[in-house]
């Protein structure tokens, strides 16, 4: 990578809205950490299929921390499927899915897991793999790349029956 490169890269916080379009998710605020090697989403009802013998999972997700609704149903290909350790120690197969992510207006290829993040404090973890080669990150500001306001698909199931 030459100078002029990584002077050009945007400067993003250590938060920051993340948008996934595939999903209908206009944004969900989204930790940025270069500690995990993968970017996880929180996602609950993961249910696995065939379409045509390509292996995808549906699934649920909670895009606004702390709360229950919208609920946006999503289905994705599955890419792979790994052990992944959790910050905790704790070790569990995840589903590895890819989609586009879009920060600050710009859009790249990322691959996500989906895990049950429902008590932890951000509903996705943006991992190292994601950023590197793309941003600089400034450990000390948050949403650096904007606060956008919410708006949400028409693929949002509104009356979901919570668990």
């Amino acid at each position: 990578m030459s100078r002029h490169e990584r002077k050009t890269r945007p400067v993003i916080g250590w938060r920051e809205w993340i948008c996934l379009g595939e999903f209908g998710i206009d944004r969900i605020k989204t930790k940025i950490d270069t500690g995990a090697r993968t970017s996880a989403l929180h996602a609950f009802d993961i249910r696995p299929f065939s379409d045509h013998g390509t292996p995808h999972v549906a699934f649920v997700v909670h895009p606004r921390q702390r709360h229950r609704l919208p609920a946006v149903d999503c289905i994705a290909e599955v890419c792979d499927q790994r052990e992944v350790t959790s910050s905790n120690g704790h070790r569990e197969m995840r589903f590895i899915i890819r989609t586009d992510a879009t920060l600050g207006g710009f859009t790249w290829p990322i691959e996500i897991s989906l895990a049950d993040r429902d008590p932890l404090g951000f509903r996705m973890l943006l991992g190292r793999h994601a950023v590197r080669e793309h941003f600089f990150i400034d450990p000390g500001s948050s949403f650096v790349a904007g606060r956008r306001q919410a708006t949400v698909s028409t693929r949002v199931r509104k009356e979901r029956a919570i668990k």
